[in-house]
């Protein structure tokens, strides 16, 4: 049986459009060499060339890799993954892989627990083009303890860079100020050795929704120009060591929900203008040498859930705005300069269940009644405050917290075993005269 010319042409065609389509779907080779130089430097878990001759093909591909079809009609590495199982291991002599700049369709990699015995740099590509071309999304390189040295202000010419995630290193130096023309939606640098000040340039990055930079050396005062991260929504400078005030312009933050300033060295009055930030969950500046009264302003954060203030040198009395926190879950006050009475309002926060006004000045009778004292327990703590007491009939009906807080007219502390001991002697006495009077109707 015999095809007519034209049949025979078409059936020509559609094989080799097929094959072309098959051909067009594999990865460009310059990518594949790539692909391959960054695997044999970071993992040695398998023969990569070897096992997976079509890093993007189905069928070839490992945990860890990520491929997606480009407009050119071929497969391009979008995603890598290294450091923990499923993915890829890294090796004890892993170094940081700047191939990876080089792979333009590339938008997101990670490399947790990876750099952990050879000191490694995170080295920027000798392509200078590179960065300009890349379309990295997010960048995270987290809990690498070998991973040392700057972060290269070239990381500044990735546009694309949505997420830079740093943390858990052991980087140096200071941030450079390139890093805050990116338009990032959140940098997390915490937990590393940087060092210096924070650029003004940090107003730069209007789009930005999270700043981490705990846990760092970083001096210097927190710049004016934070105010105008308007669309940031957290934000933690704890654990470094800035000094002066917080900066009036912080009222500007209006949908901030979480702000750590904890354990640095600021000092002086809190901006009134902390009132607006009525988007507030959590305000944590504990250990800092603060030496002014407890703010009145912070009662107006209705939102708040979490209050810490500790170690700070507050003085005065508790304001007692800090009753309308309807929302607050935990109050920590221990070890300042407090003085005077526990707010009676306190009584009705019905959301809070952790309370610490340990190591102040106060005094007064504790205005808490055995319910709430009963749904605190030991996320209760009063002690050293010498000049607090417990009312005689919470302290012997309903003790279960408290510990070291006398009972008002006592002068002396009353523990849960005394307290119990009380409440059982006088138990034995009612007893006692219950059964003195029974006998004594019997035999009279």
């Amino acid at each position: 049986m015999c095809c007519a010319p034209s049949t025979l042409l078409l059936l020509f065609l559609a094989s080799i459009l097929s094959v072309c389509s098959s051909h067009a779907k594999n990865m460009l080779p310059s990518e594949v060499e790539t692909i391959f130089k960054i695997m044999e430097s970071i993992s040695s878990d398998e023969k990569w060339r070897i096992s997976y001759p079509n890093p993007c093909n189905p069928g070839s591909t490992w945990l860890g890799i990520e491929c997606k079809l480009g407009q050119d009609n071929h497969l391009h590495v979008s995603r890598l993954d290294f450091g923990t199982r499923p993915n890829p291991t890294c090796k004890n002599t892993a170094a940081f892989p700047y191939e990876i700049f080089d792979l333009p369709h590339l938008q997101s990699v990670f490399f947790f627990q990876c750099f952990t015995h050879t000191k490694t740099t995170l080295s920027a590509s000798p392509n200078r083009g590179a960065f300009f071309d890349s379309s990295l999304q997010q960048l995270s390189l987290r809990s690498n303890p070998a991973l040392v040295g700057p972060i290269p202000p070239q990381i500044s010419s990735l546009k694309s860079l949505e997420i830079l995630t740093l943390s858990q290193n052991r980087l140096s130096g200071r941030i450079p100020v390139g890093i805050f023309s990116l338009n990032s939606l959140v940098h997390d640098l915490s937990y590393n050795m940087l060092t210096g000040p924070v650029p003004i340039q940090l107003g730069n990055l209007n789009n930005l929704q999270g700043l981490d930079l705990s846990y760092n050396s970083i001096t210097g005062p927190i710049p004016g120009t934070i105010g105008r991260l308007g669309m940031l929504q957290k934000l933690d400078l704890s654990s470094n060591s800035f000094i002066g005030t917080i900066p009036y312009s912080i009222e500007k933050l209006t949908l901030l929900t979480f702000m750590a300033l904890s354990n640095n060295k600021l000092r002086g009055s809190i901006p009134k203008g902390i009132l607006k930030l009525q988007s507030l969950q959590y305000f944590i500046m504990d250990d800092n040498p603060m030496y002014i009264p407890l703010p009145a302003e912070f009662g107006k954060l209705v939102k708040l859930q979490e209050l810490r203030l500790a170690n700070s040198c507050y003085s005065g009395t508790i304001p007692p705005s800090f009753s309308q926190l309807v929302n607050l879950s935990t109050l920590s006050l221990q070890n300042n300069r407090l003085t005077g009475k526990i707010p009676e309002g306190f009584s009705s926060l019905s959301r809070i269940y952790h309370l610490n006004l340990s190591g102040n000045l106060l005094g007064g009778v504790i205005p808490f009644n055995a319910s709430f004292l009963k749904r605190l327990g030991r996320n209760l703590d009063l002690s050293g405050n010498p000049g607090l007491c417990l009312s005689p009939s919470e302290a012997y009906n309903n003790v279960k917290s408290g510990s070291g807080v006398g009972v008002c007219g006592t002068g002396s502390p009353i523990k849960k075993s005394q307290a119990a001991a009380h409440g059982l002697s006088k138990l034995f006495f009612l007893f006692a005269a219950l059964v003195f009077h029974v006998m004594h109707r019997m035999l009279f």
